[in-house]
């Protein structure tokens, strides 16, 4: 699980963490770990380098049977199964005090013995040992289901995919549909006392998925029905602007999120610096926007780095103009020496509003001397694009930093040492590799303020932009509608900017 959505949703509503984010409309409140199953918001030795946290009494899995640090030990363990558990979140991976080639998982258990060593139970006390320091480890807990508990016996390996064995307040009814969704009711075995955090208020959550984005649209404009209760995920399309008028724009909210959208070359078939500069020249960052819906989808971005992070700075090789310079473009290309029209793919997730996008960027890149194909990809996009096999040239993707600090963003898409095995590419879906980079974030890690290791992730991003490891395309906003029954509506920066399902509830 790794989109802020779902991470999100799965907290408010049935899977716990030692601590979570509360329920707050502050934006700093919001970000601001309190504790959940654990006792406190965890205690750190001297350096960071280990984090030991209690649980609580009385916290429980939905058939009754009590959560206990071996179920949290286990749940950490299965990020290292990189065969079998992908696309999540893989700090772990190298922050865990482990030899560089050993542990490998729950199923094969290969380096056991080191794993037992670095995370270790002390009756209900558990203790990660991390091998650099990690000072904002609780906002990551938070942030990410990866250091959530999970029981061993309910472990089918990726056949759990879509399986949900609840600790909160709601349980799934029957099983996940992944082309219709699933309903969630109240977990009888979660007790209000033993949870501080969460006042759960409707009895009965219903998830409908395989909808279409403007039938989502016209069915929240029309409010008709149990549409009245209904809040999504899903922005306003930018035809259906024109409808969010009166009474209707009273029930709409524009919300700035964390997420931007970037596009990365593949370095195992665009192996020309040239040739990226070229496709950076020619990136219609303005055609994208407005295929998105304009000011109230997205601003141009200049880094993949979102600019509400503390030490933002504009990347300063990204120059060009939003449109695009395909002059200038076309010139990178003859200075290559490369035949011309280059051909490349461009892969993508797709939906209605990208599919546009991604033909106005086909259009100034045909411009400039690239010869594009489209290759749109379904739901299980991330999934697709972590495979070394998947094809493509020029890749989409987007990202929004897994917790308030730029230490989530650009490790974990640009440390090759954590992304790329012969399995997987991780994150890294452009097979970016860079000895400077990867030294560089070592040197961010090893800094005890957020403030100075801004300073050497600037450095990273110089060289990033230089490299053309990624090309930026926009910072993103959300348009929301919600249902005229819908109460207790919050757009929160602890969900991502989407609808926190821990505050809402119905009226009428």
């Amino acid at each position: 699980m790794y989109i802020g959505r779902d991470l999100a949703n799965a907290n408010r509503l049935f899977y716990r963490s030692l601590v979570s984010f509360p329920l707050s409309a502050d934006p700093k409140e919001a970000t601001t770990p309190v504790p959940d199953l654990a006792t406190d918001t965890g205690k750190a030795n001297a350096d960071a380098t280990e984090w030991s946290f209690t649980l609580r009494d009385g916290v429980t899995w939905q058939d009754g049977k009590p959560i206990t640090c071996e179920d949290l030990k286990y749940g950490v363990s299965r990020t290292f199964a990189q065969d079998v558990i992908t696309g999540g979140p893989n700090y772990i991976l190298g922050y865990l005090d482990l030899p560089k080639s050993g542990y490998d998982g729950p199923y094969k258990k290969d380096g056991q013995a080191d794993f037992d060593k670095a995370v270790t139970c002390d009756g209900n006390t558990i203790t990660y040992k991390f091998n650099k320091p990690w000072a904002d480890f609780p906002l990551a807990i938070a942030s990410l289901r990866a250091f959530d508990p999970y029981r061993a016996d309910q472990d089918k390996g990726d056949k759990s995919n879509f399986s949900v064995f609840a600790n909160g307040p709601y349980k799934l009814q029957g099983t996940w549909d992944e082309a219709q969704g699933g309903t969630f009711v109240r977990n009888d075995a979660w007790k209000q006392d033993s949870d501080p955090l969460r006042k759960p208020l409707p009895e009965k959550i219903v998830f409908q998925q395989g909808l279409t984005d403007d039938i989502i649209g016209q069915r929240l404009i029309a409010d008709s029905g149990d549409d009245q209760f209904a809040v999504t995920d899903i922005p306003v399309l930018p035809a259906q602007y024109s409808q969010v008028t009166g009474p209707i724009a009273n029930r709409a909210v524009l919300v700035d999120s964390p997420f931007t959208n970037y596009l990365v070359p593949n370095f195992k078939t665009i192996t020309d610096l040239k040739v990226r500069q070229a496709l950076l020249a020619s990136t219609n960052q303005e055609g994208w926007i407005a295929a998105a819906g304009g000011d109230k989808a997205a601003a141009p971005s200049k880094s993949i780095v979102n600019p509400a992070l503390v030490g933002y700075a504009d990347n300063p090789n990204f120059t060009y103009p939003p449109a695009g310079d395909v002059d200038a473009a076309k010139k990178l290309l003859a200075e290559a020496g490369v035949k011309t029209p280059y051909k490349i793919t461009f892969t993508y997730r797709s939906n209605p509003t990208r599919d546009k996008g991604a033909s106005a960027l086909q259009n100034t890149w045909n411009q400039a001397g690239f010869d594009v194909t489209l290759n749109p990809l379904p739901d299980t996009y991330y999934a697709d694009i972590q495979k070394p096999s998947v094809v493509g040239d020029v890749f989409w993707a987007g990202w929004g930093a897994d917790w308030p600090s730029i230490a989530s963003v650009i490790p974990p898409l640009f440390d090759s040492r954590i992304n790329l095995s012969a399995e997987t590419k991780g994150q890294d879906y452009g097979s970016y590799e860079s000895d400077t980079v990867n030294k560089l974030i070592d040197e961010a890690a090893s800094k005890s303020t957020v403030d100075e290791a801004a300073k050497v992730y600037a450095q990273i991003d110089d060289q990033l932009g230089k490299d053309v490891a990624y090309i930026p395309l926009q910072v993103q906003k959300f348009y929301l509608l919600r249902g005229s029954k819908v109460g207790g509506y919050q757009a929160g920066a602890a969900t991502s900017g989407y609808p926190d399902l821990g505050t809402i509830g119905v009226t009428g």
